[in-house]
C-alpha cells in the first residue's frame, strides 16, 4: 500500500511538472506573439519613415540602409559564433550585406523620387504597368526620318497577301486586323481618345489631337477642341470599370487648363488671370474629363468646384475611322487608316464635303485615293 502511495505521489508530482511546462509553454508562445506584434510595429514604422521622409532626406535613407546591413551582419555574427562556426558563409553574408546597403539606399530614393514626380505629372501613373519596350518604340517612333519607304499596310499582311491582293483589298484588310489584333492598354488608349475626338468633330470641334502627337509631353492635354469662339481642353482615360479617378487627375486638368489660357488664349505680356474665371464661367475655355473609369468622391467634388466636366462610365466604340480629306493646295481628295502617318493632323471639315466612312470601298466610291505618307512639296 505504501509502495502504492509513493507511486501515486510520483504521478501527481509529474503532472504538476507537465502542468508547469505548458503554462511555460503557453507563456513563451504569448511572449513570443507579442514579440512579433512588436516586430511588425516597428517595421511598418520603419516603412513609414521611410516613404514619408527619405524623399527630401537622402541621409535618412542611407539611415535606414545601415540599420538593415546590421541586421544582415547579425546574422553573420550568429553564423560565426555558432557552435560549429561558418566561417566562409559569415564572410559571404557581410559582403552581400555591404551591396546590399547600397542598392537599398538607391532603391529608397528612387521610388520616393518617382512618387514625387508622379505627384507633379499625375498622368505618368497612368503608363504604370506598361511594356516599357512599348513605350519606347511609340515615344521615339515619332523620330523616324520621312526618308522611310514602307507602307504600314505592310505590317498587318503577310508578303503574299501584299503582292496578291488589289490595293482596295490589301488595305481593307490591314483595316480590319488593325481593329482585330491584341493591343496593349497604351495603344488602346489612344484608340480611346481618337474616339472621343471623332464625336467632337461630329459636334462641328475642331480637334487637336495633343495626347498623340506630344505623347509624354501632352501636359494632360489629350485633346483641344475648338468651336466658334469657345475652347474645351480634353482628358481621355481608359481604365478598367472598377479602378477610380482621384483628385489630383482633376486638379492637374485644371492646372494645364490655366497654362493654355497663359500661353495661347491671353494676349498680354503679364496674363491677367482674374480673367480665366470670367472666361471659365462664360464657356469660353473649357476642361472636360472623360473616362470609361469612375471617379472617387472627393474627385468629383473637386471637380465641381473648380467647373470640370466630367464623363465617367463612358465606353469606348468602334466608329468610322477613314478620314477622308481635300487638299486645300490642289484639291486633291485623299483618305488615310488609322496607322498612316498623317492621320492624327487631318481635321475633317463637313463643309469641304470632308467625312468620316468605314470602309476602303466607300472611300473610293467617294473619289478619294490612299496616301500614306506626306511627301511635302513633291505630293
Amino acid at each position: 500500500m505504501k509502495e502504492f502511495s509513493t507511486q501515486l505521489q510520483n504521478l501527481i508530482d509529474k503532472l504538476i511538472k507537465v502542468d508547469n511546462l505548458s503554462d511555460r509553454i503557453q507563456s513563451l508562445y504569448n511572449q513570443t506573439n507579442e514579440n512579433l506584434e512588436k516586430i511588425k510595429s516597428v517595421e511598418s514604422a520603419i516603412d513609414k519613415i521611410v516613404k514619408e521622409k527619405t524623399l527630401g532626406f537622402p541621409w535618412l535613407a542611407d539611415a535606414i540602409s545601415q540599420y538593415f546591413e546590421f541586421r544582415d551582419l547579425k546574422i553573420a555574427e550568429f553564423l560565426q559564433n555558432k557552435l560549429r562556426p561558418a566561417i566562409s558563409s559569415a564572410e559571404r553574408v557581410k559582403e552581400l550585406a555591404r551591396e546590399k546597403r547600397e542598392f537599398h539606399k538607391k532603391f529608397i530614393i528612387t521610388r520616393n523620387l518617382i512618387k514625387y514626380y508622379e505627384a507633379l505629372f499625375p498622368w505618368l501613373s497612368d503608363f504604370v504597368g506598361e511594356d516599357i519596350d512599348e513605350l519606347l518604340v511609340q515615344t521615339f517612333q515619332q523620330t523616324a526620318t520621312d526618308d522611310e519607304e514602307i507602307d504600314p499596310v505592310r505590317s498587318y499582311l503577310t508578303q503574299g497577301e501584299y503582292e496578291k491582293l488589289t490595293v482596295t483589298e490589301r488595305n481593307q484588310k490591314a483595316l480590319d486586323r488593325f481593329w482585330t489584333k491584341k493591343k496593349s492598354p497604351w495603344q488602346i488608349g489612344k484608340d480611346y481618345e481618337r474616339y472621343i475626338g471623332y464625336l467632337y468633330e461630329q459636334k462641328d470641334y475642331s480637334v487637336y489631337y495633343q495626347g498623340i502627337e506630344k505623347g509624354l509631353e501632352d501636359l494632360g492635354r489629350d485633346l483641344i477642341c475648338k468651336k466658334n469662339n469657345s475652347i474645351e481642353i480634353v482628358q481621355c482615360k481608359y481604365w478598367r470599370e472598377e479602378k477610380a479617378i482621384h483628385e489630383k487627375h482633376i486638379n492637374q486638368l485644371f492646372g494645364t487648363t490655366v497654362e493654355y489660357f497663359i500661353k495661347h488664349v491671353s494676349n498680354q505680356t503679364v496674363p491677367q488671370l482674374d480673367f480665366f474665371p470670367t472666361m471659365l464661367k462664360n464657356k469660353q475655355i473649357t476642361a472636360a474629363l472623360i473616362t470609361s473609369a469612375s471617379l472617387s468622391e472627393t474627385a468629383r467634388d473637386f471637380a465641381n468646384i473648380l467647373g470640370i466636366n466630367v464623363i465617367d462610365h463612358f465606353p469606348f466604340k468602334k466608329y468610322p475611322s477613314i478620314k477622308c480629306n481635300v487638299s486645300y493646295r490642289d484639291g486633291s481628295k485623299i483618305y488615310h487608316l488609322p496607322f498612316d502617318q498623317q492621320y492624327d493632323r487631318t481635321t475633317i471639315e463637313k463643309e469641304r464635303n470632308e467625312c468620316y466612312v468605314s470602309t476602303v470601298a466607300e472611300a473610293e466610291k467617294l473619289g478619294f485615293r490612299r496616301a500614306w505618307r506626306w511627301h511635302g512639296d513633291k505630293e
